[in-house]
């Protein structure tokens, strides 16, 4: 009889073991789950400035004029459609001039830079003016040609204007030059009317 009774005690223990472990097995799994529904959700949670403003061009500067221009887009949909912090602003305006020529640079101060950025965003937020997207010419669209013993490159940028409930395209040509580290320059810019050579 005791044998058979330590048998079962046996079986039990073995049975108590097994439930615990499986528990702590279930608990551990439920813990890891938990941890990476946070962390999805904190990467959910960076907004398009922050995105933005992760990104060192002095170690990941766009390879191409076509990159270059997609991230001054993006810079400038972030100024006149995204929530963000006067050091934000500053920021993005710094990373902004770090994609300039130097000779546009030179053409203003950072100070008045931003005094006159301040200034056009503050119009486009009175009249409920917003970019809501934008697109470059494509890669195989891009001009490129040789001037005054430097590489220039040529293209187009089409942007999406919403200004009270109604959306207009808006149509901008970017010239660029390659500076001495090899990277593309914007040298400047101009609208363009719709229809004038456009390439989306």
């Amino acid at each position: 009889m005791k044998r058979n009774s330590s048998k079962g005690n046996n079986s039990i223990k073995g049975a108590i073991v097994i439930i615990v472990l499986a528990l702590s097995v279930l608990a551990y799994f439920y813990v890891i789950n938990n941890r990476m529904k946070r962390v999805e959700k904190d990467v959910e949670s960076i907004s398009a400035v922050q995105e933005l403003l992760i990104r060192n061009l002095d170690t990941n500067y766009p390879a191409t004029p076509k990159e270059v221009v997609k991230l001054y887009s993006e810079i400038t949909r972030c100024f006149y459609a995204e929530e963000y912090t006067e050091e934000d602003l500053i920021r993005m305006a710094e990373m902004s001039r770090k994609l300039f020529d130097d000779e546009l640079v030179a053409n203003q101060d950072d100070e008045s830079y931003i005094r006159a950025l301040k200034g056009e965003i503050a119009t486009y937020r009175q009249q409920n003016r917003v970019i809501t997207s934008y697109s470059v010419s494509s890669s195989a669209d891009v001009e490129y040609y040789n001037f005054r013993g430097g590489e220039w490159a040529q293209l187009i940028a089409m942007y999406s204007i919403k200004t009270a409930g109604k959306v207009e395209p808006s149509k901008e040509r970017y010239l660029l030059r390659k500076d001495d580290a090899g990277h593309w320059k914007i040298f400047g810019f101009r609208m363009e009317q719709l229809g004038a050579g456009t390439t989306e």
